[in-house]
């Protein structure tokens, strides 16, 4: 008796991803990868990384149908709230493409997917200094630049960072490095004082913060941390708040001092370059720079954990339930 046959030499490959089936509920699907055009790149993953802040938000169903456009994310799948096949933190190897770049390992703002096609402009190599492993940051701290670029930090200031997320640490990290720039990380939680002090900066729980700063930035996700963001904020200070709510609403005490000590409040958004750089900065290059800025090894403290890609599906929510949670690195085998 015959073997049975093959598949087809021209059946595309096929390729397993991480779907959000419904809010709460996520599966691994396999579909075959689009046809490979002109100018694409096929490239085979080795680490994704979970951006905890926005997947949790997302695995919740808790994007506003206001924001489901701006909200895409490049290579998404779906719609909001589901199904969805979402993500931005891909590292891997190019399997076939430009001669240029077959065999580079780049970054992608691709969801979590074992192999997948992409134009060739989207796939960024890595510089030769960048560990594959740790640019998995990549996406963190493209938004981290951005930040320190909307609050002005410059040499000297005195910076209190609330929120110890992996974004927040980046700014903490970023702005520490200003010439004698005076950095406190603040958060609730005091296990964030090991990471801060990793990357070079002091750690305060609220009541313990420093007033009377130059620039605070808010990347805690929580009202109450914009809250105490407000109050270390000196005279005619800028607040930064970097933090994304989704459909939640915050209650702000902008009555008191607020307006006779002038404060300034200032959105941060990755979705456009701040508009002090976007004469001359376009996408790539920023992701060029946020690439260029994680060749340090202090920043292997946010890894805080690993999951093989095949059991993601088993330990997603956990994973986003854990507020212990900085980078969880998803390994491809």
């Amino acid at each position: 008796m015959s073997e049975p046959a093959g598949p087809s030499a021209t059946e595309p490959p096929a390729a397993r991803a991480l779907w959000l089936a419904a809010p709460g509920r996520v599966e691994l699907r396999t579909a075959p990868l689009p046809p490979v055009g002109e100018g694409d790149v096929v490239v085979r993953t080795l680490w994704t990384g979970i951006s905890r802040g926005t997947e949790a938000l997302v695995f919740r169903g808790g994007v506003p149908e206001s924001e489901h456009e701006r909200m895409r994310a490049p290579f998404q799948e779906g719609r909001f709230p589901a199904p969805v096949k979402y993500g931005y933190c891909a590292v891997g190897r190019v399997e076939a493409g430009p001669p240029s770049l077959v065999g580079r390992t780049v970054f992608a703002l691709h969801p979590h997917q074992d192999r997948f096609v992409v134009p060739a402009a989207a796939a960024v190599p890595l510089p030769d200094a960048l560990l594959p492993g740790r640019a998995v940051l990549a996406a963190n701290m493209e938004t981290a630049l951005n930040i320190v670029w909307d609050a002005g930090i410059g040499p000297g200031d005195r910076v209190a960072i609330v929120g110890g997320g992996v974004v927040g640490l980046l700014v903490a990290r970023l702005a520490g490095r200003m010439p004698a720039a005076d950095v406190t990380l603040v958060d609730i939680d005091p296990a964030r004082a090991l990471p801060a002090a990793a990357l070079g900066c002091r750690f305060a729980l609220p009541d313990e913060a420093p007033r009377e700063c130059d620039v605070v930035v808010h990347a805690s996700g929580r009202g109450e941390g914009l809250v105490t963001a407000l109050g270390l904020a000196g005279f005619e200070a800028t607040i930064v708040e970097a933090s994304w709510y989704g459909d939640r609403s915050v209650e702000l005490p902008l009555g008191g001092a607020f307006h006779a000590r002038r404060l300034r409040l200032v959105s941060s958004q990755v979705g456009q370059v701040a508009p002090a750089r976007r004469a001359r900065f376009d996408y790539r290059r920023r992701l060029e720079t946020a690439l260029a800025l994680l060749a340090d090894p202090a920043l292997d403290v946010l890894i805080s954990g690993e999951t093989p890609f095949a059991a993601l599906d088993r330990h997603y929510a956990a994973i986003l339930a854990d507020p212990a949670t900085l980078m969880h690195r998803i390994r491809y085998d």
